[in-house]
């Protein structure tokens, strides 16, 4: 009898491999909620109140924070109106350390398990999402209050997709299922390419806002005088902005793509015109917006900067065949529209009631308009790249080439075939040697 023991591949059972998945997210959510406490409680120290809401306050707004930088929109509970206000906008750069620390967790659990298994990053995501809960169930009372059904939803989808990635890394990029169109090796020339294209959109976004900000730069000054009369509240100030830079990126793009953003309930800023402003306070990103009125050539000449995300696109597209390089390109762009699509979500939110609540571009025109700009640029480009490309690499004649006549010369005798071999293995003969039965001997 076969013993069945020796055909049963040896695996680690379900319970040893679950505490280190487990810990790993428990540590991950840890460090990234004890960091934002360290930087809020840093800057309740140096302000010229430190007595306002003391040390659980203070603690208070750092889970308020962390839970912000996940997507977890918050509520103003204490208003000059008496009605809640919400306040939904996330700062891109403070998602940057949780997503960080779940990408090396994941790539961690990984490494440990030698596969990417569903069942590790389960237990990683639900050991982080335990923590948030319990800053979620922290931060349910007092003056700002967390949207807890908000939190159950951003909280696991955002822990999922940055371990995810990590994995998916840590084991070398195993190839994801595309359409049938796409080849197995295209995978990694999707990514690339649509990378290339969100660099080139979120790049020029982030150029345009700089420029502009340089151009209003005495505005830009002023306003951190007007938000704050002392050094601590203007380094507050500084920080906030800094932590919106990302999300100004993402403006800036949406700005570039031509459907523009909203700063208020009724307004549109956008290449074709600007209107609609309501009265905004002096925040330093808020002077960078363009004067009331409609388009110019400058502002519609940031539309250089979409086309250029389409040829970046269609260089990194360009693939073996066609077919290929024309289903790599429109699943770029589909990727490109996406992610623009999640930016833009992200990037925008409610701020207050009334004007407010709608502040930042439209995630679905966003969105739509990246594919739509990437496709239509990239998919002809890329095709006429391809055709280039295999035009300059056709096979030229060697220079100085001897061509031989096709037909032999009429009155001349027909070669034998042994003459015609021996003819053609003349050249190989070493020099000063004869060959058995030539004629030379």
């Amino acid at each position: 009898m076969t013993d069945r023991n020796d055909r049963t591949p040896s695996l680690p059972s379900l319970p040893e491999r679950a505490p280190s998945s487990l810990a790993g997210g428990v540590a991950a959510a840890g460090l990234g909620l004890g960091a934002t406490a360290v930087l809020v409680l840093f800057l309740w120290i140096i302000s010229p109140y430190p007595d306002s809401g003391g040390i659980q306050g203070t603690l208070h707004v750092a889970a308020d924070v962390w839970l912000l930088a996940h997507g977890t929109g918050l509520v103003r509970m204490e208003t000059l109106g008496g009605a809640p206000a919400p306040a939904g906008m996330t700062p891109l750069l403070l998602a940057a350390l949780p997503a960080w620390l779940l990408y090396r967790a994941g790539a961690d659990s990984a490494a440990d398990e030698g596969e990417v298994g569903w069942a590790a990053l389960g237990w990683l995501v639900g050991g982080y999402t335990a923590v948030g809960g319990c800053a979620v169930l922290y931060t349910s009372y007092g003056p700002v209050r967390s949207d807890a059904l908000g939190a159950l939803l951003h909280l696991p989808v955002f822990a999922l997709l940055a371990a995810a990635t990590g994995a998916w890394f840590e084991r070398g990029r195993p190839p994801i299922p595309l359409p049938g169109a796409v080849p197995r090796e295209g995978a990694v020339g999707t990514l690339r390419a649509a990378a290339a294209g969100l660099a080139v959109l979120l790049g020029g976004g982030a150029l345009l806002t700089a420029v502009s900000l340089v151009w209003h730069v005495g505005a830009s000054a002023g306003a951190f005088g007007e938000l704050s009369d002392s050094v601590s509240g203007m380094f507050t100030v500084l920080l906030v902005s800094i932590a919106l830079v990302p999300n100004a990126a993402v403006w800036g793009a949406a700005y570039a793509l031509g459907p523009g953003f909203s700063i208020g309930a009724g307004s549109i800023v956008a290449p074709a015109g600007a209107s609609g402003y309501p009265v905004l306070p002096a925040f330093p990103l808020l002077t960078a917006l363009p004067e009331q009125g409609g388009g110019t050539p400058v502002t519609w000449a940031v539309l250089a900067i979409p086309a250029g995300a389409g040829l970046a696109v269609a260089h990194f597209a360009v693939g073996r065949t066609t077919r290929g390089t024309a289903a790599v390109t429109a699943c770029a762009a589909g990727l490109c529209g996406l992610v623009v699509m999640g930016l833009a979500a992200v990037a925008a939110g409610p701020l207050g009631e009334g004007t407010l609540a709608d502040f930042g571009p439209s995630a679905c025109w966003a969105g739509a308009a990246a594919c739509a700009w990437t496709l239509v640029v990239g998919l002809p480009v890329a095709l006429v790249l391809r055709w280039w490309r295999l035009r300059d690499s056709e096979p030229a004649a060697p220079t100085g080439a001897v061509e031989l006549p096709a037909e032999q010369p009429p009155g001349l005798p027909e070669p034998e075939a042994s003459e015609t071999a021996a003819l053609m293995d003349f050249p190989s003969v070493p020099p000063g040697r004869h060959r058995a039965g030539d004629p030379r001997e």
